[in-house]
């Protein structure tokens, strides 16, 4: 019964927040200010030792997601010549490809909102085993925080991190990111908005540790790209 009344609560926080949003960006005009960026599609294909290669999202998952640009890609290792002979001799951080999604929404005035892998997710069949927030590091050494999940699908186990990147902010949470959008979009006229979302496998054998840390790793290596395509 708690439960139930604390996801009750949560709804009505969250469409008292975008009906507010809705309102002020109807008063404050029709027109978001969008500062200039990179398209996503020319985000680096090569990001330490990996190489990614392009998914191709199904026409209605695209029409759901609404008025984007959407990153979807695979980065795979690079194995030596003496582990691709042998590939059960490499390592699994060697092994284990790594899932990049990267949705950038210049607005979101339109009604439209951002889709959280918390309601995506469990849509395609993926239990939410664990869920808490965890601290990254960036190039210039500053703390910030991200989400982290353990999903399950049958015998197949997954780590996720994810977060919205705005304005220069990077936020863990999903009601934090609506309340930064409002602020933000009275403040400067800004609703642009990203999701980024990174998942791997918990390869058979594996410490999920190691799932854990090959993910951390990939998100240092992004954090200080992400900018150009996503303006602070």
């Amino acid at each position: 019964m708690r439960s139930a009344r604390l996801r009750s609560s949560r709804f009505w926080v969250v469409a008292l927040l975008m009906a507010s949003a809705a309102l002020l960006l109807y008063l404050r005009g029709d027109v978001d200010w969008v500062p200039p960026s990179s398209p996503l599609d020319e985000f680096p294909m090569t990001v330490g030792t990996r190489t990614a290669t392009e998914i191709v999202m199904p026409e209605d998952v695209v029409q759901a997601l609404g008025k984007g640009e959407f990153l979807n890609r695979v980065y795979h290792p690079q194995l030596s010549v003496e582990d691709s002979a042998s590939p059960e001799n490499a390592g699994m951080d060697d092994r284990a490809s790594i899932g990049l999604f990267i949705g950038y929404f210049p607005t979101q005035r339109t009604g439209q909102s951002i889709h959280s892998p918390q309601n995506c997710l469990p849509g395609a069949g993926w239990n939410f085993e664990s869920s808490w927030i965890t601290s990254l590091t960036n190039a210039a050494g500053k703390k910030y925080q991200v989400k982290e999940f353990l999903i399950s699908n049958g015998t197949s186990t997954q780590e996720v991190l994810y977060w919205y990147q705005m304005h220069g902010h990077v936020i863990a949470g999903d009601y934090a990111a609506k309340l930064v959008t409002l602020a933000d979009s009275i403040r400067y006229g800004r609703t642009d908005a990203a999701l980024v979302r990174i998942i791997t496998p918990v390869e058979p054998g594996e410490d999920r540790l190691q799932a854990r840390a090959r993910v951390m790793k990939f998100a240092e290596q992004i954090a200080p790209l992400l900018p150009a395509y996503v303006p602070d």
